[in-house]
């Protein structure tokens, strides 16, 4: 150990040396990573019961699901898969500028250039749209709650609070015109069976089933939330955050040091072993050699 200390210690001026490489060319990496501004909003499920036959999901326990099994269900889960939704890549592609945000994307740097050389597409389409969508929309579940964080990442602070408020709209919509259009096929599928039916108690049966599914697209159709109800609206920060690049230089600022001394204690531990089995061999027996020989 203390061979290796002192090995290190003849060698400082390179550590230090390779140190400072290794963290000026890490920070220079840090500082030219794009910024990205963060929108947010945090969402819970829509607390109804007795709408459909895949009721709207209502605040549960942290294992009510079992241990293992934290999925979502019901509409609320349609909600956070249609975030994700071609259609909903469609209709950020079509309503606001992603397509050109995407294109200009493709055209510059380097990879622009190279494309350009190579004739490849530089426009961005709809399978560019939808993997930027997944790539940039998370959805975290709270830790013991059922709320749920969408995060949208963009390089513009107003198209990211756009986009966000856009996506929550049409995952609302989208769940809200299904229970109104299965809740309106029900009640037809009832009148239909009521015009048709003589028996008195099934007719009364039906009378229920049928105020029950009229009552349901009423609260369907009158409520604003049948899905997710959003428990704080989106908002985004005034500043990029992502990344965080102080957190990134101070990680790199303790990296880069650790990586020059473990080169150093590998240069040392190293090269002695191979210089002592040279002069190992230099103090061989001249007749030995020549045995060996």
């Amino acid at each position: 150990m203390d061979q290796l200390l002192r090995g290190i210690w003849h060698h400082r001026i390179a550590v230090l040396t390779a140190a400072a490489l290794l963290f000026g060319l890490g920070a220079g990496i840090v500082l030219q990573l794009p910024r990205y501004y963060a929108a947010q909003a945090v969402i819970a499920p829509a607390e109804t019961t007795g709408i459909a036959t895949s009721s709207l999901l209502s605040p549960t326990p942290m294992l009510g699901g079992g241990l293992l099994d934290q999925r979502q269900s019901g509409h609320f889960a349609v909600y956070l898969d249609v975030l994700r939704a071609p259609e909903a890549a469609a209709m950020l592609a079509r309503e606001t500028g992603l397509l050109a945000h995407l294109t200009a994307l493709r055209q510059a740097g380097a990879m622009g250039w190279l494309r350009r050389l190579l004739g490849l597409r530089l426009e961005a389409d709809a399978d560019d749209a939808q993997s930027w969508l997944e790539r940039n929309l998370a959805a975290t579940p709270g830790i013991g709650t059922v709320t749920v964080t969408l995060t949208l990442t963009h390089r513009e602070r107003e198209a990211a609070l756009d986009m966000l408020q856009r996506l929550h709209a049409l995952a609302e919509a989208k769940v809200k015109a299904d229970l109104v259009e299965l809740t309106r096929r029900r009640i037809g599928f009832i009148e239909q069976r009521l015009a048709a039916e003589r028996d008195l108690y099934v007719r009364n049966a039906l009378y229920d089933q049928l105020g029950q599914q009229q009552r349901s697209l009423l609260v369907a159709a009158a409520d604003q939330a049948v899905a997710a109800r959003l428990v704080s609206a989106p908002m985004v920060g005034l500043r990029p955050a992502i990344p965080n690049r102080p957190l990134l230089l101070l990680l790199l600022a303790v990296a880069a040091p650790l990586l020059a001394l473990f080169g150093a204690a590998c240069w040392v531990l190293l090269a002695p072993s191979a210089a002592g089995r040279r002069l190992h061999q230099a103090e061989l027996p001249f007749l030995y050699r020549a045995g060996a020989d």
